[in-house]
């Protein structure tokens, strides 16, 4: 007896949900993975590698994630001009407080695929410091982690 892996054909577009998920006081990396699970589609039956199966993903309260330990004064965010000696570093809490949108984005993107889809997978995701958020017409279901 031989089974047949189910691949969904390219012109089957997945329904596309809609997630709200409360930021404030949860830890950073765990709120990512679940995350980029989500936005991935790792969480539906019909989930495949090199499709796009996820949905959108909305997160308030970003200004009120933590981190554990005392990672809150070592964590630094590092960038390069690209000219000679010019390495930039950002501590965390200075990044939380001018772009808190930041940390959470870049913590998602390194726990997502690196090859092309994840530009698109990224644009699933929608970042708010506040509690206010545009998307209440999508009704988005609010996820508990």
């Amino acid at each position: 007896m031989s089974f047949k892996t189910f691949i969904p054909k390219v012109e089957v577009k997945a329904d596309k949900k809609w997630y709200l998920v409360d930021a404030e006081g949860k830890t950073l990396g765990r709120i990512a993975t679940e995350i980029a699970n989500i936005i991935r589609g790792k969480n539906k039956p019909i989930f495949t590698p090199h499709m796009d199966m996820g949905d959108y993903v909305v997160v308030i309260n970003a200004n009120k994630v933590q981190l554990t330990g005392g990672k809150e004064e070592k964590k630094e965010y590092i960038h390069h001009t690209g000219y000679l000696g010019h390495l930039r570093r950002k501590p965390f809490k200075e990044v939380r407080e001018k772009n808190p949108k930041r940390v959470i984005e870049e913590a998602v993107s390194g726990m997502l695929p690196k090859n092309r889809l994840r530009k698109h997978f990224l644009e699933r995701l929608m970042i708010y410091p506040g509690s206010e958020h545009p998307h209440a017409g999508q009704n988005p279901t609010i996820l508990n982690f």
